[in-house]
């Protein structure tokens, strides 16, 4: 099967997880009406203008997607769980792991590939670059120079302030209390937070990400990355996505990546945004609330299931994270799914 835009592409996944779509006022929910255990996706829109996502489903069978998108387009966000392998043309296999991410797609051709049983979790923005050009040019009096950002380079990197936002979003969709005005607004800020990363600091954050670069270590210290050092960071993130229950120590992950201990503290947080320890959570909470959705077992199953031995401390994390308790969290999805 072969997808010829954005919007194709969205439909031609959907249709793989025979997911139905049920209209709210300002959103749409996809679910799967035979198998609610396969998730959901949430999906806010100004056609043609801008995309907020949130997908957190299960997937029935392996398939494949040709894909040929002539549209230019800005995407970031978040992805918690869940691989994928894609191949564009003229470039080497890749795989999606869970990270943070921005592109700038244009003219972009090739396969993507999913496997049965993989979880997907994660969100998303997408900005239609019309709508960015015209914003960008009202409000800055000049074109954005897509030249200082590679095109169809998936860079594993977002500023932070857009993490938050992004956070916030998935937050307020949570409560129901995601309005169309205010998803705008956010959106235009991520939009100012891109110009202030390209144009007012000193190194463009984008291309620092490109060609690896130094870490500050305090004030006064500088380390630099080589290719190899990259390549034990990844693998480190790899390992811990795979141990959440039982994590290697930071000690033990470091010789099982021959990378000395501060190395990859530091270089993990500047490429990942988050310290392991604050990854380590992240996957945690992201692994309890698919339990919670998808699941009837008990909330001190689940959390000693994604490796809190203890209920108390599991509810207070989840509750920090989600902003909720587990219990809050799984009956506001059962909600979900009787609407």
């Amino acid at each position: 099967m072969k997808v010829k835009n954005a919007e194709e592409f969205r439909n031609a996944i959907l249709k793989e997880l025979n997911f139905q779509p049920i209209q709210h006022s300002n959103y749409v929910y996809y679910k799967n009406p035979s198998h609610s255990s396969y998730g959901h996706f949430l999906l806010y829109e100004r056609k043609n203008f801008y995309e907020f996502g949130i997908a957190d489903y299960t997937i029935p069978h392996s398939f494949k997607l040709n894909f040929q998108n002539p549209s230019h387009m800005i995407r970031f966000g978040i992805v918690y769980t869940g691989t994928t392998t894609f191949k564009l043309h003229s470039r080497p296999v890749s795989s999606f792991s869970p990270s943070s991410f921005f592109v700038i797609e244009h003219h972009i051709s090739g396969q993507q590939a999913w496997k049965k049983g993989q979880h997907f979790h994660g969100i998303e923005v997408t900005i239609y670059a019309d709508f960015f050009n015209e914003k960008f040019i009202s409000l800055t009096g000049k074109n954005f120079d897509y030249s200082l950002i590679e095109e169809n380079y998936t860079y594993h990197y977002l500023p932070l302030q857009m993490v938050q936002i992004l956070q916030q979003l998935q937050a307020l969709s949570d409560k129901g209390e995601l309005n169309p005005l205010y998803l705008e607004s956010k959106i235009i800020e991520c939009m100012g937070i891109i110009y202030n990363e390209v144009y007012r600091k000193k190194h463009n954050s984008f291309a620092i990400q490109h060609t690896h670069g130094t870490v500050s270590i305090g004030s006064n210290r500088l380390l630099h990355l080589n290719t190899s050092d990259i390549h034990s960071i990844q693998k480190a993130h790899e390992i811990l996505s795979q141990n959440i229950t039982n994590p290697p120590t930071i000690e033990a992950l470091s010789g099982m990546v021959l990378l000395n201990t501060q190395k990859l503290k530091a270089g993990f947080s500047y490429y990942y945004h988050m310290t392991i320890r604050e990854y380590i959570i992240s996957l945690r909470m992201s692994a309890a609330a698919i339990l919670l959705s998808t699941t009837d077992m008990h909330i001190h199953q689940i959390g000693n299931e994604v490796g809190y031995s203890h209920p108390s401390n599991f509810i207070k994390m989840f509750k920090q994270h989600y902003g909720k308790t587990p219990l809050q969290y799984r009956l506001m999805n059962r909600e979900k799914e009787t609407n």
